[in-house]
């Protein structure tokens, strides 16, 4: 539990963020990483958001939630001493009872060092108007097993619903991978690139479900016959997988949004380092705090570039730290994500 702002409920973390990454670093406290969501009305997600900030914060939860009021999307790590508090807590509130948790494939409970909850127009950025999209007809839920079977159907199409740059580092055995920097991309992408395939099996994943839960809703609305989804998306699918003995369709890496920047699925490696081009699925960013840039980067070229992605960030680094602060007063650098597709003019 960390010192938080609570004036007039505007719930945050008073301690810099570098501290924060520091002592959970150090931390030797056992944790465990999970994500849920579920798209369900909260009339007012305000005030549900301080009832989670509070009760959270005493449990010593970390991560990143959003609250909407279509529902909520986490993505945390709780201490282990406190998770049955934690599971009990949630069903306590109706909307969140019977959750499905999808702990973490690979953890070493340093996955978030923060607390934050924020309220979002949206769970998932669709770029789609109030009402437009109805989420009341989506895509079957597939197991393992029945994903591998009918992905295997030579009428099936397999399409992954993330970005380019996590589909870069895995992604299943001869899925369509759209060049998307974000979520709302994708949809009128994928209706397109498969519009001759209206009356085939489709099916389609991503990390933890909640993007297929509106992908595959737009697809019906769209004509698409047969349309299903990875139940609990990837990160549940490796957990089915090893607990039955079921092969691994999945080749690499699984890309996660927090300090752990991806977790091993399967040990081949697709990927290549940006800086040189050698076989290397492991992502980072440029130590350039102004950049940030995320990227691959291997060991060697971690060594030589001091973390940063290229020269002159590398320069700019090593300059005295109230230096780097004058030079990036007033500039927004904005999400800088590294590709080689057909995105890379605009960085």
């Amino acid at each position: 539990m960390i010192k938080v702002n609570q004036n007039k409920g505007a719930l945050y973390n008073q301690v810099d963020g570098r501290v924060l990454k520091l002592a959970i670093k150090e931390e030797k406290t056992p944790r465990v990483t999970l994500s849920f969501y579920r798209y369900i009305p909260f009339p007012d997600p305000e005030n549900f958001r301080i009832e989670l900030f509070l009760t959270w914060n005493h449990l010593g939860v970390l991560g990143r939630t959003y609250v909407a009021r279509e529902g909520i999307n986490a993505q945390i790590s709780v201490p282990e001493a406190n998770f049955e508090a934690f599971k009990n807590h949630l069903e306590t509130i109706p909307q969140l009872q019977h959750l499905r948790l999808n702990i973490a494939v690979e953890d070493d409970g340093k996955s978030f060092f923060k607390l934050k909850i924020k309220i979002k127009e949206k769970l998932v950025a669709d770029g789609l108007a109030e009402g437009e999209l109805d989420l009341s007809r989506r895509g079957i839920h597939l197991k393992a097993q029945e994903f591998n079977q009918l992905g295997t159907h030579p009428e099936s199409v397999v399409v992954d619903m993330r970005n380019h740059y996590e589909s870069r580092i895995g992604h299943f055995e001869g899925a369509i991978r759209p060049d998307v920097d974000t979520f709302r991309e994708s949809l009128p992408l994928v209706v397109e690139m498969l519009a001759d395939h209206k009356d085939k099996p489709v099916l389609m994943y991503c990390t933890g479900g909640i993007r297929c839960e509106k992908a595959s809703a737009y697809l019906i609305q769209h004509g698409f016959q047969e349309v299903y989804q990875l139940d609990g998306g990837i990160i549940n699918y490796a957990h089915e997988i090893a607990a039955n003995g079921i092969e691994n369709k999945f080749r690499g890496k699984n890309f996660v949004f927090d300090e752990r920047l991806a977790e091993s699925i399967s040990e081949e490696v697709l990927a290549t380092c940006d800086q040189c081009g050698a076989p290397c699925d492991a992502y980072t960013n440029c130590q350039h705090v102004a950049c940030n840039m995320l990227f691959i980067q291997c060991p060697e070229c971690a060594a030589h570039f001091d973390g940063c992605c290229s020269d002159t960030c590398k320069d700019i680094f090593h300059l005295p730290e109230e230096t780097q602060k004058a030079m990036r007063r007033g500039v927004d650098a904005g999400v800088r994500i590294f590709s080689k597709g057909r995105f890379a003019q605009r960085r």
